[in-house]
């Protein structure tokens, strides 16, 4: 495969944020390192550093290291804090409810809320993993409010057409169809219609 330079390659920016579904950001770091034209850039709240701990075997700085460049979320002066900052779109996963408001609200007083905010007004693809259950109206009337400024919503719902047998397979669902958005392929992405149902 020929190699790809930093001038020519593509970049995502990749937001954890302190909500439940730290695997879904490693498994999905993990798959775009697979895609040598793609170039990650990550910033971890502190909320999401303590999942992380709680919810994998990783170190936060282990995960940090999973992404080409990755930001401390007080670097509110960070390249991917500005728009001139050359992205193809950010994704927040997991993202939870307090990110999700502090978006909605422009309250951009850290670098992964920043990041977001740059991506909506320079019209990019933003994803957001949401992650609460049950939602409340609050959190509703949130998330309506984001896809009307163009973010795709995408909750990870788990999927059983695809009879998964582990966790490893719905996990890989989720991320395949997220990282679908941005025309990444993930091996294993079983799609409708591509499936035996039978």
């Amino acid at each position: 495969m020929e190699y790809m330079t930093k001038v020519n390659r593509k970049r995502l920016v990749i937001g954890m944020s302190g909500a439940s579904g730290a695997p879904l950001g490693i498994e999905l770091l993990k798959i775009v390192r697979e895609h040598p034209e793609w170039e990650t850039h990550l910033v971890i709240s502190k909320g999401a550093e303590e999942t992380i701990i709680q919810e994998t075997a990783y170190e936060p700085r282990e995960v940090m290291n999973l992404a080409d460049k990755a930001y401390s979320i007080k670097d509110i002066g960070a390249s991917i804090a500005s728009g001139t900052f050359k992205t193809e779109g950010m994704i927040i996963v997991p993202c939870s409810m307090k990110t999700v408001a502090g978006i909605v609200c422009g309250y951009s007083d850290n670098l992964l809320l920043r990041a977001a905010d740059v991506t909506i007004k320079e019209r990019r693809n933003l994803v957001i993993v949401a992650r609460e259950c049950p939602l409340s109206t609050i959190h509703l009337r949130n998330m309506l409010s984001l896809s009307e400024l163009g973010a795709t919503i995408m909750p990870p719902m788990i999927t059983y057409y695809n009879k998964p047998t582990s966790m490893e397979d719905l996990n890989r669902h989720i991320i395949g169809k997220i990282l679908d958005r941005f025309g990444i392929q993930v091996n294993g992405f079983r799609r409708w219609g591509e499936i035996s149902t039978g």
